[in-house]
């Protein structure tokens, strides 16, 4: 079979991912068609289908390789085995990894909407392992006398949207680096969660 005319042979499935996400990014899912992603590979829009059967395949599997790679990278952390010191790996990973992946975080959030319901249910299963994670190490801290919070998942799901802002305002080459954007960051959360003696001061984990 011959080439379709403008294909070459690296054009390949990352890049076609890749640029879909930056027009997902920039225009919103349903402003973005696939000739437009068509268009931005560089090849003819009958192409793209070597690649992905639709676009909402397409979204889908940008979802799913961010989730996937979070949940993966996350799992090959160092974890302490104290619950206080799992808290801080998880602040400061977290802040890494998304600072990272702007146009990825944008979309994890902004176009979730935007999947079938099967498809929502696959990545609302991932985001539950991860929030699990978080989850897991603040109950952990309640059992060590470390953490006070009133409900566990409550306090998961209110900390990582609160790590995940970051990616709303923060900017390379401002004012504060990411080290020093992680360490306020882990200072709040610290504070949010820490269990109080009766003098105020912060028990040790």
């Amino acid at each position: 079979m011959a080439r379709t005319q403008g294909s070459h042979s690296d054009i390949t499935g990352p890049r076609v991912r890749a640029a879909a996400l930056r027009l997902f990014a920039q225009h919103g899912y349903a402003a973005v068609s696939m000739r437009q992603i068509a268009r931005e590979v560089g090849v003819q829009v009958g192409a793209l289908y070597n690649y992905t059967p639709d676009k909402q395949a397409l979204l889908f599997s940008l979802l799913k390789g961010h989730m996937d790679d979070l949940l993966e990278e996350w799992q090959a952390e160092q974890r302490p085995e104290a619950s206080r010191a799992r808290l801080e790996a998880f602040v400061r990973f977290h802040i890494r990894f998304n600072l990272a992946r702007p146009e990825a975080i944008f979309i994890s959030y902004m176009e979730l909407r935007n999947l079938t319901p099967e498809n929502f249910a696959v990545i609302e299963a991932l985001r539950k392992r991860y929030e699990g994670a978080l989850e897991e190490i603040l109950r952990d801290g309640q059992a060590e006398g470390a953490f006070s919070v009133p409900d566990t998942r409550l306090a998961s799901y209110a900390l990582i949207a609160m790590l995940t802002g970051v990616n709303t305002w923060y900017r390379a080459g401002g004012r504060l680096s990411i080290a020093e954007v992680a360490d306020i960051y882990w200072d709040m959360v610290r504070k949010a969660v820490s269990a109080d003696d009766a003098t105020g001061a912060p028990q040790p984990a």
